[in-house]
């Protein structure tokens, strides 16, 4: 019932114009702001209300917000609980788009916590869910979190990284049902180092694989500015990764706070278009279900 209503339901705001540029692309030709990595209290580490996620944007000037909930299968520590309860996060979706329509666009995503251990499942719930963005992230090596300072207390800096790369490669050949990869230099954010950045050099091979491996399947990433917010001057990926990801051929890569709290949605939106600009892109992308639309960044 719910998936018949939302092939019912609008998604999109009057008066903007598309040109068909491939089979499954669009190309967008009107301004548009957008936020495609957002968390509401249907993630476990999040208790912001949908509504008030939706508000804030509007009060950002944003044109379109996509809801990307978490869902971290087999997720080890019980002091958070990443199960997302999809059948009500829908619905509540779908409400807010009733409710906010020809005011904001209001798309219905998830961020999949990936294990290599995990393809089936996930494949197996992507299908059943109209849903319009995908992201595919790497929270967990090995079963331990790198969030936790725990997790550091045996391993080096360098070893680490290495390793989430490793686990990286691992996970999208496991599934590659998604729309764009999260925050692929992530654990920068959390490792002990100084300064906190990736250093290309040291890992070039391992990202070169897999940037070549999400290009070739026609996968993209994102610019998550949650890496402004954690300190790091930038976002995750760093411009080194974006700009290496465009001149193997990259092409669609989507903009995210990566907001938990309603005070972070859009945030540094407009740094990330410079990011972008800097690293030879002309275009951004947003998704509709689970086609890439382009968007001029000027």
């Amino acid at each position: 019932m719910l998936c018949g209503l939302l092939a019912d339901a609008y998604f999109g705001l009057a008066g903007f114009v598309q040109i068909q540029v491939g089979l499954n692309f669009s190309l967008e030709v009107d301004m548009l702001k957008a936020d495609f990595h957002l968390h509401s209290s249907f993630s476990g580490d999040s208790d912001t209300a949908p509504e008030q996620i939706v508000e804030t944007g509007l009060l950002k000037g944003l044109s379109a917000v996509c809801f990307t909930d978490h869902f971290d299968a087999d997720y080890p520590y019980n002091n958070v609980c990443f199960v997302l309860d999809t059948e009500a996060y829908l619905e509540r979706i779908l409400e807010l788009r009733s409710a906010y329509e020809g005011r904001i666009e209001i798309g219905f995503g998830v961020e999949l916590g990936l294990q290599p251990h995990l393809g089936e499942l996930y494949r197996s719930y992507v299908g059943q869910y109209p849903f319009d963005f995908v992201i595919g992230s790497t929270h967990l090596m090995d079963g331990k979190d790198p969030y936790y300072a725990s997790f550091w207390e045996d391993c080096a800096p360098k070893d680490g990284i290495r390793r989430f790369l490793e686990i990286t490669l691992e996970n999208m050949k496991a599934f590659d049902d998604f729309d764009v990869y999260g925050h692929l230099d992530y654990i920068v954010r959390y490792a002990p180092l100084e300064p906190k950045r990736f250093f290309y050099g040291d890992y070039g091979d391992l990202m070169d694989e897999i940037l070549r491996f999400l290009i070739s399947h026609g996968k993209g990433i994102e610019v998550n500015t949650g890496g402004y917010k954690a300190g790091l001057g930038c976002p995750n990926p760093c411009p080194e990764v974006l700009r290496r990801y465009r001149e193997l051929g990259g092409e669609i890569v989507t903009m995210g706070s990566d907001a938990h709290a309603a005070e972070y949605v859009g945030g540094f939106m407009d740094a990330a278009r410079d990011v972008l600009r800097d690293c030879g892109f002309r275009y951004f992308t947003v998704f509709r279900g689970r086609e890439a639309v382009f968007v001029a960044l000027d």
